[in-house]
């Protein structure tokens, strides 16, 4: 056997590219971190000559590969004319969240030098935008804990001939707060009435009583969980046939607190079958308290 999978892992330091790695090994896949750019073609080489002793491999490149950096957008084009698959995930975190994971660590970041850690993040993110640009899947692990993030991986490239269940992540978000890229299907619900400018509504959460009743008095929200659920039914063992494992669907109102938690809360209870695993995120739902904006 030859190589049969490779998987680059690039990103911004500090958005967890390590848990990442440590999951790859978890399932078996040959990892090396910090791989200079120049040595990727050599080191595909040397697994074919080797005999084939290595079928998955997994490789974190980021900023530490310095100049060279520049030219793994263009390794990466010549890598996808290969026979084995190749993935390119890209993890990313906004700066509050970066800022706040190196001042608990207390780890220096790679570009620090004589900038400040807020100016070696700019610089980062724009070295990194060519790379960004080709990647094959973009998550923002803001508002994940390791051991999700770990499941993101541990789901996605679990080696197994045929998906037995399809892992089905329902997440509810606020666009103010920024879309999840994680996200494979995109729902956005601020059509429909909004119950932060309802008397006595305001505070509450789309999974409070109250909220449903609100929203289910109105017959377009039945109308619209029933075709996205007529959708996703429809999808679902298309998805399964093909090999996903997982599926990640974003539902967004505009703060993230009220119309899309109540929407995942319904379609959650539908779309639950034997050959679905339904899990629930509501990204933002606490942002609402401390906020007097619109949800």
């Amino acid at each position: 056997m030859s190589l049969q999978e490779l998987v680059v892992v690039t990103g911004m330091s500090g958005s967890g590219k390590g848990t990442v790695l440590k999951a790859f090994e978890d399932l078996g896949f040959f990892c090396i971190d910090n791989l200079p750019v120049p040595l990727i073609p050599k080191f595909i080489e040397g697994i074919h000559v080797s005999g084939g002793a290595v079928e998955r491999t997994a490789l974190v490149i980021d900023i530490r590969a310095g100049e060279k950096l520049r030219d793994l957008k263009k390794t990466i084009a010549n890598l996808r004319k290969f026979e084995f698959r190749l993935f390119v995930l890209f993890l990313e975190a906004r700066d509050e969240v970066l800022l706040r994971r190196f001042s608990e660590t207390r780890r220096p970041h790679p570009l620090t030098g004589g900038k400040s850690l807020r100016e070696a993040m700019r610089v980062e993110r724009k070295r990194l935008q060519s790379v960004r640009e080709c990647a094959d899947v973009i998550i923002d692990t803001s508002e994940y804990s390791i051991h999700e993030v770990k499941g993101l991986v541990m789901s996605r490239f679990c080696d197994r001939p045929r998906v037995e269940k399809l892992i089905v992540y329902l997440v509810s978000f606020g666009f103010k707060h920024g879309v999840p890229l994680e996200s494979d299907l995109l729902f956005d619900v601020r059509f429909l009435p909004n119950p932060f400018f309802v008397a006595g509504l305001r505070m509450l959460s789309g999974r409070n009583r109250e909220i449903a009743r609100y929203m289910r008095s109105f017959p377009q929200t039945k109308e619209f969980i029933d075709r996205v659920r007529d959708f996703l039914q429809y999808l679902i063992p298309l998805y399964i046939k093909e090999g996903k494992t997982y599926l990640t669907v974003g539902v967004g109102c505009t703060g993230g607190r009220h119309r899309s938690v109540f929407i995942v809360e319904e379609l959650s209870k539908m779309i639950k079958t034997g050959s679905v695993l339904v899990k629930v995120r509501h990204r933002d739902e606490g942002q609402g308290r401390l906020s007097q904006s619109s949800s």
